[in-house]
């Protein structure tokens, strides 16, 4: 097949999400490989979801995916790794529309084995003969930094306390082992933090970063963690803060539970006041960010 006559699209890889909450304990199961969680951790999160209504996530994806669509001008697929829909469930339905060539973006910026690695592999266990191209990381994408720094302008006052968050992972799955060098999840989304402090020119007195969302497995997670943080700032005297997660790219229970519900209730607990901006969702700079990496990944594509 020469390269003229093959059919290309774009596949954007998300976490996914339940959509109800009997789905949970399905999920979860999903999330750990098979491994069961004890019941109370089950229960816990069933609470969470329960109390934001449901998770965006899916919905939010599905429309990123329209937007890049009709930017593009070709067609653009959306699998989940776990839920729907799946990403093998989608592979199967880009081969039945005569997709030959795609190019796969996960919506996680910061590359790391634990997530984006897993997003590569279920790809190419599933591709089956398509060529694809796999953007491993975009951490230090400039029109990124751009979206996030467009959202927080919004709500930014001069001299406030910035504080960027990405989610956290185990200590163990970041460590250089005998088959691999240290895990560059870490240094990434603190890389992603600071392009976008600089878009604002913040002092670098005045924005900090942390981990959030640590997991209940019981092992050690990266941090700092956002308790912890907030604590070391109210001592500081630190009355305001503006928290900006700078890992997730749309709405989700991290954002609507973890931030707007637990983390503002602690901070209010200290006497701060904690202000969030807007997640990027429809943003169009993001949109702009993933055309970009469309361009770029269907390129090399051409060219191989």
């Amino acid at each position: 097949m020469t390269a003229t006559s093959e059919k290309s699209a774009i596949l954007l890889l998300a976490h996914g999400t339940p959509d109800t909450l009997d789905e949970i304990p399905e999920y979860l199961r999903n999330v750990t490989g098979g491994r069961s969680l004890p019941g109370s951790v089950v229960n816990e999160i069933r609470h969470r979801y329960s109390l934001i209504g449901a998770s965006p996530l899916t919905r939010l994806t599905l429309e990123q995916g329209r937007h890049l669509a009709d930017h593009l001008g070709i067609p653009v697929y959306v699998g989940m790794r776990n839920w729907k829909p799946f990403i093998a469930d989608t592979l199967h339905a880009m081969r039945a529309d005569g997709i030959t060539r795609f190019a796969a973006i996960c919506l996680a910026p910061q590359n790391s084995r634990t997530s984006v690695g897993l997003y590569k592999r279920a790809v190419s266990a599933e591709a089956n003969g398509m060529r694809f191209d796999f953007t491993e990381g975009w951490a230090g994408h400039p029109l990124l930094a751009d979206a996030f720094a467009e959202r927080l302008r919004a709500v930014y006052t001069e001299g406030a306390t910035v504080l960027f968050t990405a989610h956290s992972v185990p200590v163990r799955t970041l460590q250089a082992t005998a088959d691999s060098p240290a895990d560059p999840y870490a240094e990434e989304a603190r890389h992603t933090a600071a392009l976008v402090a600089s878009r604002l020119n913040l002092d670098p007195a005045n924005w900090l970063f942390a981990f959030q969302s640590q997991g209940m497995s019981g092992e050690a997670w990266i941090g700092p963690t956002v308790e912890d943080t907030l604590t070391a700032l109210r001592r500081q005297d630190i009355a305001r803060l503006i928290l900006q997660p700078i890992g997730f790219l749309c709405d989700h229970v991290e954002i609507l539970y973890d931030i707007d519900i637990a983390f503002r209730k602690y901070a209010s607990n200290l006497g701060m006041d904690l202000i969030r901006p807007e997640s990027l969702n429809s943003s169009a700079l993001l949109t702009a960010a993933l055309a970009d990496l469309s361009r770029q990944a269907l390129a090399r594509l051409e060219s191989s």
